[in-house]
């Protein structure tokens, strides 16, 4: 029980959870972030993928934490879909998280509280208060464009498309037909949703950034620029000539 939620079964009826940490590089801190998901009290699948220092070593013997290993980088996309998939064997809803530390686990509860009765929504977390978490300008820069293309793909009018910390509806968005495997993945994710009538709805959470710590990004300015301009032109080539579908 957290804050009067039962997370295993909470209170709006919606059924089980399960946490999924996607993590590629991030020795320094996936340990205490697989741990106080932990505390959740339901399960926690961690996606190695492909890690080339520490990180594998950092978790392989957490208890309590189900870890699986992708033998090369295939993309946070892929390890999203990986953990989902395990996840789908065991919960109704995926909660995922990055492994970089800049989220609080516990700050799911505020994503489950918005879940509506009978509704079986994608719940992104609206990182609130960035510019004084001292978040990188290239942070708050993709933030805002990436949600300004999102809505003009067809997706929702959301505060923060590219948060990584959201509830997914399973088995329902492993249904969407999302063909890319990287950070994009999130993105156009979003895009199917709101072309398949799936709700998208924000809640807000908050976020950290340790200035004492070495941040690891893997935001490649100039080829994850052509990413997303590819993914854009797709999506919204598929809305103008009406090929939108899952």
């Amino acid at each position: 029980m957290r804050n009067g939620i039962d997370i295993k079964r909470s209170n709006t009826g919606c059924g089980r959870f399960a946490v999924i940490i996607p993590v590629y590089n991030h020795q320094l801190t996936i340990a205490e972030v697989v741990r106080q998901s932990l505390e959740l009290d339901i399960p926690v699948f961690v996606v190695d993928d492909g890690s080339t220092d520490l990180t594998f070593e950092r978790v392989k013997e957490i208890k309590g934490a189900h870890v699986m290993r992708h033998p090369f980088n295939r993309g946070k996309g892929a390890a999203i879909i990986t953990g989902m998939m395990a996840a789908s064997k065991v919960a109704d809803w995926a909660i995922t998280l990055d492994a970089d530390g800049q989220h609080r686990p516990m700050d799911a509860i505020n994503l489950i509280r918005a879940i509506p009765e009978n509704t079986r929504p994608i719940i992104v977390g609206y990182r609130e208060g960035m510019l004084a978490a001292r978040a990188p300008w290239t942070s708050r820069f993709g933030r805002e464009f990436s949600n300004f293309w999102v809505r003009v793909s067809g997706g929702p009018g959301i505060a923060d498309s590219q948060s990584g910390f959201r509830i997914y509806p399973l088995p329902e968005c492993l249904d969407l037909g999302v063909k890319t495997r990287r950070f994009q993945f999130e993105i156009e994710i979003l895009v199917k949703a709101g072309w398949a009538q799936i709700p998208v709805m924000q809640a807000p959470v908050g976020v950290s950034y340790h200035p004492g710590t070495p941040r690891i990004s893997h935001f490649h300015p100039f080829f994850d620029f052509l990413r997303n301009f590819g993914l854009f032109s797709r999506l919204i080539s598929y809305r103008v000539f009406g090929l939108a579908q899952k």
